[in-house]
């Protein structure tokens, strides 16, 4: 139901439990010689004129592919409530840590790779809905009971309030959807925190979502803005911190620019029913060659069983120098019209 990615080991939620894997990814290659052997035999029939043709010219087909070994490592429960599940799981930034939240409203830290619980504390009234570790080890919960906390370890450090400078709505309340922090682009050291806020109940004319990005160190909110009236589902920042995904309960995906918080991409039910995760292309490695003349890459799954992958195209930016040779064109420009208007004027 929810899984983290800490280099080759995931972290999968089943039921009440935390299950921890580590992958290996094994090239394979061979052909199909074996495979011709016996196909007479098990194989579907061939016509006789392929086979002729596939004799005569004596070619071999290859077949290369990805094979993935899982190893179980460790399994734990890790909620214990009256109807016990496993709502969100993320690693910390060196992935030495795993923090968990589920029904029962507790969060439980586990050392990674023995799942040693470090940490246990009663953080909401209710389920967790989202979690997120920062950095400098402070940890973020949103729970069903509308409120999101900051902790450093098991003590409360501030309770956010997304409202302060932003709409405010008497009759319709609001509780925190997810969570996420995010670098701030050209800022090594700097950090933001990321939430969104949906209807805490759905109603026939559903008022619109909402995106607020924080200051990560003293978790004042810095902007929002609304996010459509579709309930969204998950969110993600890209590993840069430039781009933030969205998913709704619709099936439709959306990419924003984390500054602004403006939309760059909607595409309105790319999926047929719940977006329940979304994951932005890698922009090291190989992320740039994949990308092409693409500017970032949006990966969507939803219960539908399907992934689709969203291009968003690089937008078309005028060089700082090409703006500067126009205002001192314009200039220009505009003296020799008023030379000529009004001679002397110079």
């Amino acid at each position: 139901m929810n899984l983290a990615l800490a280099g080759d080991i995931l972290a999968a939620g089943q039921d009440a439990h935390c299950q921890l894997l580590r992958f290996q990814v094994h090239q394979q290659k061979g052909n199909n010689k074996a495979e011709k052997a016996g196909s007479k035999e098990q194989g579907p029939r061939q016509r006789k004129g392929a086979a002729a043709a596939e004799k005569k010219s004596g070619a071999e087909t290859q077949r290369e592919g990805v094979e993935l070994r899982v190893e179980n490592l460790q399994a734990v429960q890790t909620d214990f409530g009256p109807d016990p599940l496993q709502k969100v799981v993320c690693f910390n930034h060196d992935n030495t840590l795993l923090a968990t939240g589920g029904t029962d409203g507790y969060v439980r830290v586990w050392k990674v790779p023995s799942l040693e619980k470090v940490l246990e504390f009663k953080a909401h009234e209710g389920e967790i809905e989202d979690l997120a570790l920062g950095p400098d080890g402070k940890l973020v919960t949103v729970g069903w009971d509308r409120k999101a906390c900051v902790w450093q370890k098991d003590q409360l450090v501030i309770q956010l309030h997304w409202q302060e400078n932003g709409p405010t709505f008497s009759s319709t309340p609001y509780r925190y959807q997810a969570c996420r922090f995010g670098q701030v682009p050209d800022q090594p050291a700097g950090l933001r925190l990321f939430t969104v806020q949906i209807p805490h109940k759905r109603l026939r004319q559903p008022p619109p979502c909402y995106l607020t990005a924080w200051d990560g160190s003293t978790f004042l909110p810095l902007r929002t803005k609304p996010c459509g009236h579709e309930v969204i589902s998950c969110l993600n920042v890209s590993e840069s911190g430039t781009f933030l995904g969205l998913g709704t309960v619709t099936g439709s995906v959306a990419i924003y620019i984390a500054f602004s918080l403006q939309c760059l991409y909607y595409a309105r039910e790319a999926h047929g029913i719940v977006v329940t995760d979304v994951a932005f292309l890698p922009e090291k490695g190989r992320g740039p060659e994949l990308l092409g003349s693409h500017e970032t890459a949006l990966f969507s799954v939803a219960v539908d069983s399907r992934c689709q992958l969203h291009l968003l195209p690089s937008r078309r930016s005028v060089p700082v120098w090409l703006l500067l040779l126009l205002c001192v064109g314009l200039i220009v420009l505009t003296i020799l019209l008023l030379q000529s208007a009004f001679p002397g004027f110079i």
